[in-house]
């Protein structure tokens, strides 16, 4: 039987990181997910002309992770940059926004746009995850999926058609 993981230490676990995200960090982010619909698609599944169709922004509280920006100086136009961000989510919030993660999605933040290029999901309480509790005996109240962490690069609003209003 496990002693460690409980849904008791859980909930624990879930006031200490809500009390420290959503009112020391306060970190927010608009996050836009594609919507699927209303994107037309060529025969390979790529968005026609590269126009993909967002649904409106979702505030989110998260820890951002800044990366260096990188200097480009090999195209013939002239210097470009990347910069690459971690965005990390406790599961809960995304669930009571609605939320899943998706490669493609886009991330507001500090006026810059950042596409989603990797989702992870590997940060369990305990190493347990009650959904995938093979011999169903006694886990089913311990341990949890506790956060989701997306890796995002810095894309121009012009290539996502987004444009600002003043």
């Amino acid at each position: 039987m496990a002693l460690y993981g409980s849904s008791r230490d859980v909930s624990f676990f879930h006031v200490i990181n809500n009390e420290l995200l959503h009112n020391i960090i306060e970190q927010n982010i608009g996050y836009y997910q594609i919507s699927l619909d209303e994107t037309s698609v060529n025969i390979y599944g790529e968005a026609e002309g590269g126009t993909k169709m967002y649904y409106p922004p979702v505030l989110i509280i998260c820890l951002i992770d800044r990366g260096d920006y990188e200097g480009n100086y090999d195209n013939q136009i002239g210097p470009d940059f990347t910069r690459n961000f971690s965005f990390r989510f406790l599961r809960k919030d995304l669930i009571a926004q609605n939320v899943i993660p998706q490669i493609g999605d886009v991330i507001l933040w500090n006026n810059d746009y950042y596409e989603i290029n990797l989702v992870n999901e590997n940060q369990t309480i305990v190493g347990k995850v009650p959904e995938y509790n093979y011999n169903g005996t006694y886990l089913e109240d311990f341990g949890t999926s506790f956060s989701i962490i997306v890796n995002a690069h810095y894309i121009s609003p012009e290539s996502l058609g987004i444009t600002q209003s003043r």
